[in-house]
């Protein structure tokens, strides 16, 4: 298996730093490196034949959360993993509704990286215990959501706040299915509508896209 990855950061040392990680793993390796998304965006017009990106959201010229929803509209296959130093609420939902597949932060050990990006290729959800843990805040307090339809539309079922509850503890896929007694491929798919529910919040935005995509 060799997986092929970009690493978009604005600061070269941090790129240095997670290629560092992942050099530990031979199945890795990096073709591209961009310090935004415009010059990330370039080198895939040359080459977009990847596998996942580890992308930071604050970035000159072109900023982390632009960037996945351009990279997601024209290389749907390429996942993406939001790999930053912020875990701040609004931050998670762009990021999700720009079309990320997981969020986890710069600080992650080599490891757990290496788990991240692999539950990512394997249509799982990385999602760091402190995201997990703000995403159940704001699904919980619906105080931090401002719009009313925003709280009727983020619904999330009993086994998926488990699951989340779960993630918030710093779980991985095997010891969520071991605990709540379910297949790892449902803790997956659970993990999935999470992300798939949080992506369009209210219901004027599903109209706008459904607008914008001709769909009605």
């Amino acid at each position: 298996m060799n997986v092929k990855i970009a690493i978009v950061d604005d600061n070269s040392f941090l790129i240095h730093t997670v290629k560092e990680k992942l050099s530990f793993f031979e199945a890795f390796s990096v073709k591209i490196t961009a310090t935004n998304g415009s010059d990330l965006l370039t080198a895939l017009d040359d080459n977009h034949h990847l596998d996942l990106i580890l992308m930071d959201i604050e970035m000159p010229v072109l900023n982390g959360i632009e960037t996945t929803a351009i990279v997601k509209q024209k290389y749907p296959h390429i996942k993406i993993i939001m790999l930053t130093v912020f875990d701040n609420d609004e931050h998670i939902f762009n990021a999700i509704k720009a079309g990320a597949d997981g969020y986890l932060l710069k600080e992650i050990n080599a490891k757990d990286l290496h788990d991240g990006i692999l539950e990512t290729l394997d249509g799982g959800a990385a999602m760091n215990p402190s995201i997990a843990m703000k995403t159940l805040k704001l699904l919980r307090n619906p105080l931090c959501i401002e719009n009313e339809t925003d709280k009727e539309d983020i619904k999330l079922s009993n086994r998926e706040t488990e699951v989340l509850e779960q993630l918030s503890k710093g779980l991985n896929y095997i010891q969520i299915s071991d605990n709540l007694i379910i297949s790892k491929g449902t803790v997956r798919k659970h993990i999935e509508n999470i992300y798939r529910k949080l992506q369009v919040h209210n219901k004027l935005e599903a109209v706008h896209k459904a607008k914008k995509n001709n769909l009605i």
